[in-house]
């Protein structure tokens, strides 16, 4: 019992509280940098010329009604579409909602799919830097009221 004290007393000990959710802002700004990754993979595969799918699991029921995990593929939606004039635009969406990146502008012209990458990437190091929080929370709270009604 002693030599166990001597042990931890080698340890530096402390009273912490473990957070018990993360920060909603947080949360917000993970989630759509996580779609973000998926649309930046889909242009990649775009570009070689293959198609991209995300992995997920799903719980399905057999016939004897023993739930187990399969992992499916689900297509991901590319976020942009050519214009009259040939170029791209690109929007930032979050769930079924465009998120407006400036007053008066909700899309990003891109002259090719090259572009969509490096716009893409910039938008996550945007999103990640905090920068589209309050335009994310905004478009959060549309999404979220849908759900209510």
């Amino acid at each position: 019992m002693e030599q166990q004290m001597a042990s931890l007393q080698q340890l530096k000990l402390i009273s912490a509280k473990r957070q018990q959710s993360v920060d909603p802002t947080q949360f917000r700004r993970f989630k759509l940098a996580g779609r973000l990754e998926d649309q930046i993979a889909l242009a990649q595969a775009m570009l070689e010329r293959r198609t991209y799918t995300k992995e997920r699991v799903r719980s399905v029921r057999d016939a004897s009604g023993m739930r187990s995990s399969v992992q499916v593929h689900t297509r991901v939606k590319p976020w942009w579409w050519v214009m009259e004039n040939g170029k791209l635009a690109l929007s930032i969406r979050y769930g079924s909602r465009v998120i407006a990146l400036s007053p008066k502008s909700n899309a990003i012209e891109c002259a090719s799919l090259n572009d969509v990458v490096q716009a893409l990437a910039t938008v996550k190091a945007v999103v990640e830097a905090g920068e589209l929080d309050a335009a994310i929370t905004a478009v959060s709270e549309k999404v979220r009221a849908g759900f209510k009604a």
